[in-house]
């Protein structure tokens, strides 16, 4: 059995990963994955960096932004895969964004199903189209911009 090499090309990391040439660049650009250079210029990942990029379309998948992905991972190992215990302390600042997605995912499908259900489609009462729109109480179009365009406030 031959030895595994210890660093990949980015040619091999996007084969084994699945992972295009361009969104490596793109993440690298980000600071969530890494490379050193070769003399000759050419990007090597360490090995590690297949398990990062796991991780990062899962992160993905379930709705979390870029941003969330990058905190998340400065609380991993950079040069070693990590461990079932550094996943689990992850896992657990996640946890609570997660489970707040899926309520408010869960409350939409039944309210939509409910919406769909009475047909009303009414722009005025539909809690789905504009549940927060404090300004629908001064009538339709942007009552802000009326306002201001006949010298006034509301």
């Amino acid at each position: 059995m031959s030895k595994l090499a210890e660093t990949l090309s980015i040619g091999e990391v996007a084969d084994r990963s699945g992972v295009p040439h361009t969104a490596l660049r793109f993440y690298e650009e980000r600071g969530l994955i890494h490379s050193e250079r070769t003399a000759g210029n050419q990007r090597r990942y360490a090995r590690a960096v297949l398990r990062r990029l796991a991780f990062i379309r899962t992160a993905q998948r379930v709705g979390l932004t870029l941003e969330e992905i990058h905190a998340a991972l400065d609380l991993l190992p950079e040069r070693r895969t990590p461990t079932k215990v550094d996943w689990a302390r992850l896992s657990k600042t996640w946890r609570s964004e997660i489970d707040a997605r899926i309520d408010s995912l869960e409350r939409l499908r039944d309210n939509l199903t409910s919406c769909i259900g009475c047909g009303c489609l009414s722009l005025k009462t539909c809690g789905l189209v504009n549940s927060e729109d404090r300004m629908s109480n001064l009538g339709p179009g942007a009552p802000r911009l009326k306002a201001a365009s006949e010298g006034g406030t509301p």
